[in-house]
């Protein structure tokens, strides 16, 4: 990375690398890398797939469903979001047939739960996968509206992990360090080892004051932080992603149960693990992430996105994105047709409104 990476180009390096890498992985999603690298040698396009519908190449899958529905909830509130917004959103913008053809199974039953009274932070209670990254992979958008806010990140995580996992699960757990990450990561000047302080600074919960519905959350700091740095030694052992993923296999092969390579610890350590081994190049980290084996679309999407969030989009082909664009324009299932700039730019817009209302709080109080 060379120069100063304004914050409008980081937040679109970060959505964009998010749906590019999610596009780029859905493919090969659930592949060993040695199948990954038997079929293509390394993975760097777009391919058309089937699952449920032939979808043609850029199409992205079910996490940036989830990712859209974020924007758009931060989008209309032009501010920092709960539960209830995002539940508001589901009820307005989801059909069920058409969720039923990108979303998973656990989406439809939560977006069934979703009309019935119940508490959006109670949703998830009613999940049955505590562990999967389903919000810790594509919460890009919590870590935008709190852009350089690392603690306010962790804390808008907490309470919107919960429509899809019980308040004190690991999939909640995880999605602060990746709310944490993208939101490091748009400081100026930020680097990969400047994330990382940032997230043992603030991930160690009970330090933060961290409580959700009164629970401090103390032991995280021997679970998540300990699990990360684990990762990350494993990254100064390594050259490439070849090595890498071949060090990560001693570590992550579940397997024999559902979504047994989509559990949020390992998504989100190797993506930060990629990250800092490309140094924070945003299509490095695609070609990483998409070459790895097991969830290619979450870690990819996530490793990229985090990228994007630190050097902006500049390295990024253009044709992937209208790809992508164009995808998104043929696929009349999906919740939001908008393409990955006005994404970008509406979530940008939201940030620059949370802004104007505190600088006219300060102004006010201040006299």
């Amino acid at each position: 990375m060379s120069g100063r990476v304004s914050l409008k180009d980081k937040f679109y390096g970060c959505i964009a690398g998010a749906q590019i890498g999610a596009a780029m992985g859905a493919p090969v999603q659930g592949w060993s890398w040695q199948e990954i690298a038997s079929k293509y040698g390394v993975l760097n396009k777009l391919l058309p797939y089937e699952r449920v519908w032939s979808r043609p190449a850029g199409t992205t899958e079910s996490g940036i469903e989830r990712q859209k529905l974020l924007i758009t909830a931060i989008c209309e509130r032009q501010d920092r979001i709960t539960a209830e917004d995002v539940r508001a959103i589901w009820n307005a913008d989801l059909l069920r047939s058409d969720a039923e053809k990108v979303m998973e199974p656990f989406d439809i039953g939560l977006l069934a739960l979703a009309n019935n009274g119940l508490p959006a932070r109670d949703l998830g209670n009613y999940c049955d996968y505590a562990g999967l990254n389903s919000f810790a992979g594509y919460c890009h958008p919590v870590g935008l509206i709190n852009a350089g806010e690392v603690k306010n990140a962790v804390r808008d995580a907490f309470e919107l992990g919960q429509l899809y996992q019980a308040s004190r699960s690991y999939g909640v757990k995880w999605s602060g360090i990746t709310a944490a990450a993208i939101a490091a990561a748009t400081k100026p000047d930020a680097t990969i080892n400047s994330v990382i302080h940032d997230l043992y600074e603030h991930c160690n919960y009970t330090d933060v004051g961290m409580q959700i519905d009164g629970y401090k959350y103390g032991y995280l700091r021997d679970n998540v932080l300990e699990e990360l740095d684990k990762g990350l030694r494993l990254v100064d052992g390594c050259t490439d992603f070849q090595q890498l993923r071949e060090a990560f296999d001693r570590t992550y092969h579940g397997c024999g149960v559902p979504y047994g390579n989509s559990f949020a610890n390992e998504v989100v350590t190797k993506a930060i693990c990629i990250v800092k081994l490309v140094n924070g190049n945003v299509y490095d980290a695609l070609i990483a992430g998409v070459n790895m084996g097991r969830d290619t679309a979450s870690v990819t999407a996530l490793a990229a996105g985090i990228a994007g969030a630190l050097s902006g989009g500049a390295s990024l082909p253009e044709q992937l994105v209208a790809q992508v664009n164009q995808a998104v324009s043929l696929n009349k299932f999906s919740c939001s047709d908008k393409t990955i700039s006005a994404q970008a730019d509406g979530l940008y817009e939201a940030f620059q409104s949370r802004l104007r209302g505190i600088n006219g709080f300060v102004a006010e109080m201040i006299g």
